[in-house]
């Protein structure tokens, strides 16, 4: 050490730097390590082998596949049910993401205030989420029955016609859409309630002394306050939405006529296992994964510009 010269405190060696650094990278891997490679054999390698699929005509029970390249694209384009299907899928997602957000933003807003009894009907508005699909689509099989069920029995003390839900296609759509945004109302229901409650109350409070009016503070004052759980809830609820097979399958099945409550999920099931045409199915789904990412990246883009 030269005479004078002095090491300042802050200034460590370069070995013992990098062994800190060393310590950070060894640390990193092993708590990101394990999810990676979760995704990597549960996520991403299934989607490389969809897509493999997808070029193939393959009998699901055949041990063998014939390449075809794109044909099963080429046909899948080329078919009119197919975009038929794919409309029933975007107005389905579409009302089913507005609907729950929609009615679970309005509930969340009724019972954040101080109310007799609000855990008790929180608890019971949040309850659909967590049963099952299935038993849902069951249950509300007997709302819509046109015979003997509950939307048929109040129509009719009010003197007008039930339409029947299971052979009028545009119904039928209704039918399982109004279905799902009942079981999905309690998840949209939780989040924008917990959005609510962490909120800036001293805006909520210089409001109230300006005299603003209760609808100009929720469009000035709440809602902006929101924007982040909107754009998560957007995402998630249209993630969720392309997804629902179950309570399609009990109550309708894809029809009536055939697709008339069919979308692009169920038509990978239909494909795949029903007609044994899991190359044709692969490539529904490819292209059902390309339509999901688009809509999820515009929707992203716009909010963040927005």
């Amino acid at each position: 050490m030269i005479p004078g010269l002095q090491v300042r405190g802050g200034d460590e060696p370069p070995r013992r730097r990098r062994r800190t650094d060393l310590k950070q990278v060894l640390l990193a891997a092993a708590l990101i390590g394990p999810n990676l490679v979760l995704l990597l054999v549960f996520t991403y390698r299934p989607l490389i082998d969809n897509i493999r699929i997808s070029l193939y005509r393959w009998n699901i029970s055949s041990p063998r596949m014939t390449f075809v390249g794109l044909d099963n694209y080429v046909q899948y384009f080329r078919d009119p049910e197919s975009w038929a299907i794919m409309g029933h899928t975007l107005v389905f997602t579409a009302a089913a993401v507005v609907g729950s957000m929609v009615l679970g933003l309005c509930l969340a807003l009724l019972l954040d205030r101080r109310l007799r009894g609000r855990n008790i009907v929180r608890s019971l508005v949040f309850m659909p989420y967590v049963i099952s699909g299935a038993a849902i689509g069951v249950a509300f099989q007997f709302v819509f029955d046109p015979g003997y069920g509950l939307i048929q029995d109040l129509l009719a003390r009010m003197g007008i016609a039930s339409p029947n839900f299971y052979q009028e296609p545009g119904w039928a759509l209704f039918m399982v859409t109004a279905t799902y945004i009942w079981k999905n109302l309690g998840y949209t229901f939780v989040i924008y309630l917990a959005a609510l409650q962490g909120r800036r109350t001293d805006l909520d409070e210089a409001a109230e002394i300006d005299r603003t009016s209760q609808w100009r503070k929720l469009w000035r004052v709440t809602l902006p306050q929101l924007r982040g759980t909107t754009v998560f809830l957007s995402i998630t609820v249209l993630l969720n939405s392309f997804q629902v097979f179950d309570v399609i399958q009990v109550m309708t099945k894809g029809g009536p006529f055939e697709t008339s409550t069919t979308t692009m999920v169920y038509q990978v099931y239909q494909e795949t296992f029903v007609n044994n045409r899991a190359g044709y199915g692969a490539a529904v789904a490819t292209v059902m994964f390309l339509v999901v990412l688009v809509l999820t990246v515009v929707q992203a883009r716009t909010s963040k510009e927005a």
